[in-house]
C-alpha cells in the first residue's frame, strides 16, 4: 500500500525553513533577471560550482531554493541535480502543464496504449502506407506534391482515402497510424 502524506501533515513534521544563501542571485528579483540577461555564463558557473559544495552546503542551498527540508536519505548526486534543476527552472521557466502531467502519469506507471511518447511520424514522397481494414489490406503511396495514390487514383489527402475506405469521416493520419489518439502526448 502506498503511503501518502498530505501537505499540512508534512509541514507539521518538518516546518518550512528559509535560510538565506550568501550572495544568492535568485533571492533578489533584479539579480535573478540579470542572471539570464546580462551574464548568460553566470548560471553555468553556478551549476558547475555545485559539484564542489559539501553535502551540508547543498542541503542549505536546497532549503533556500525549495523552502523545505531536504529528504533525509537523499544522495549527494540527486541533491545536486535537484538544485541544478531548480536554478534552471527559476532562470528559464517551468515545464508546460501538459508536459508535467505527462511526466507525472509516466512516473505513476499509468502508461496506456493511447499514450505515445514518440513524436508524430511524417510522410515522405515514395513512402507506402499499409492499413488493414475489415480483413482487407489497403496500400497508399505518398506522392512528391503532397498528394497520395490509392487504387490507381490520386487523392489530395490521407483523410480522403480513409473516407473512401471506411465510408465515414476519419483523420487520415490517425487512420494510417501516423498520429496517436491523445492530444497531450502528441503536443508535449
Amino acid at each position: 500500500m502506498k503511503k501518502t502524506i498530505n501537505r499540512t501533515h508534512r509541514e507539521k513534521i518538518a516546518p518550512k525553513t528559509r535560510r538565506s544563501w550568501p550572495n544568492d542571485p535568485l533571492e533578489d528579483p533584479a539579480q535573478k533577471r540579470s542572471l539570464v540577461t546580462s551574464d548568460p555564463d553566470r548560471l553555468g558557473r553556478e551549476l558547475t560550482a555545485l559539484s564542489a559544495l559539501s553535502v551540508e552546503h547543498l542541503k542549505n542551498r536546497w532549503r533556500s531554493l525549495y523552502g523545505t527540508e531536504p529528504p533525509r536519505t537523499i544522495s549527494r548526486v540527486l541533491l545536486t541535480r535537484a538544485i541544478a534543476y531548480r536554478l534552471q527552472e527559476r532562470a528559464f521557466g517551468r515545464l508546460k502543464p501538459s508536459t508535467r502531467r505527462l511526466l507525472e502519469r509516466i512516473a505513476e506507471g499509468g502508461s496506456s496504449p493511447q499514450m505515445r511518447l514518440a513524436p508524430p511520424r511524417r510522410t515522405a514522397p515514395g513512402m507506402v502506407l499499409v492499413r488493414e481494414w475489415q480483413g482487407r489490406s489497403h496500400r497508399v503511396a505518398v506522392l512528391d506534391d503532397g498528394g497520395v495514390l490509392y487504387n490507381g487514383k490520386r487523392y489530395h489527402s490521407l483523410s480522403e482515402v480513409a473516407r473512401v475506405i471506411t465510408g465515414t469521416r476519419w483523420s487520415g493520419p490517425l487512420f494510417f497510424g501516423l498520429r496517436g489518439r491523445t492530444k497531450e502526448a502528441a503536443n508535449g
